[in-house]
């Protein structure tokens, strides 16, 4: 996946940009900061982001390439497995990987760990301080003094949810592409199927409307898509899985309550992706022990390599 160096008189640069972190540092909302674009789902739940996540962004002298990875951490399902393998294998595939961080947490073993599989790898590497809206002026310092060591070829603090800093954040990145043709049109901005941001979407509510574990054992199925009508109306029929009987009343709510809930509000969400009228018809299934189940994971479009 990196950028093969082409000639080009006007000093275009081009390439691949991961941005890694662990769950929870903002990678998603950063993503859609950067391509002026929702396309990652976000919430306050960890491991929010599944798959790998691709955004194009053409400038006017460049264009980026850029990965939104799973957040790495101790995989405890088959699912998880999958989701840091697709952070870790990125890693050798891009031309820089931008470390993302959140400055409002203090780091840990977690943090550690990372650091020390990114100094294995000979990718250039950026740390992107992130959140720094949440955090006293005068404590950003320090915590940037902490990373001086590690090897990074430059630290930008940003906030990605106000924007702060983000274009400066942009230009370094820029600066350490290699020079080349744009790698795709530029009007594109994502490899991911409209089938996917359907599921997405409509997770992204289940993670709004659902506490304890019962978000990270939810999973979103789009049975049935079909595009707009002679009315102009879509029409997308979706399973939400979850893996024990137990959970099912809790999701659908009394009377109802909950899942019409999460229906009416991504079927809004929906609609403003998709600019047209939305038919949205959800149902709930018992899946049991679908994180673990290689052939469920491999239709729900997770990355399929096996861990060595």
């Amino acid at each position: 996946m990196k950028s093969q160096s082409a000639p080009s008189s006007q000093g275009f640069k081009a390439g691949f940009v991961a941005l890694v972190g662990r769950p929870n540092a903002g990678k998603s909302t950063l993503l859609n900061r950067l391509v002026g674009q929702k396309l990652a789902i976000v919430s306050d739940k960890p491991q929010t982001t599944r798959n790998r996540i691709v955004g194009v962004r053409t400038y006017t002298h460049g264009q980026v390439v850029y990965l939104d990875t799973p957040g790495i951490h101790k995989p405890l399902h088959r699912l998880n497995v999958r989701m840091v393998d697709a952070a870790l294998d990125t890693l050798s595939e891009v031309d820089v990987v931008a470390l993302v961080v959140d400055a409002s947490e203090p780091p840990g073993g977690g943090d550690r760990f990372l650091l020390d599989v990114l100094k294995k790898s000979k990718t250039p590497k950026l740390l992107v301080l992130n959140k720094i809206d949440l955090v006293d002026k005068p404590l950003l310092l320090p915590r940037l003094e902490a990373y001086q060591q590690e090897g990074f070829e430059d630290m930008v603090p940003v906030s990605a949810l106000s924007g702060e800093n983000v274009d400066r954040l942009e230009q370094v990145l820029l600066d350490r592409l290699p020079e080349g043709e744009a790698i795709y049109p530029e009007d594109y901005l994502t490899d991911q199927p409209e089938r996917f941001f359907v599921g997405e979407l409509v997770r992204e509510q289940v993670l709004q409307q659902t506490r304890d574990e019962l978000p990270f054992s939810t999973a979103v199925v789009v049975d049935k898509f079909e595009e707009a009508d002679a009315k102009g109306v879509m029409k997308f029929y979706c399973t939400i899985l979850v893996e024990r009987e137990s959970q099912k009343p809790i999701l659908v709510g009394k009377a109802g309550s909950r899942i019409k809930t999460i229906g009416t509000a991504a079927r809004k969400e929906l609609e403003a992706f998709f600019d047209a009228r939305v038919f949205l018809d959800l149902h709930v299934k018992v899946k049991e022990s679908w994180r673990d189940d290689e052939r469920m994971l491999d239709s729900l479009g997770l990355p399929s390599k096996r861990r060595k």
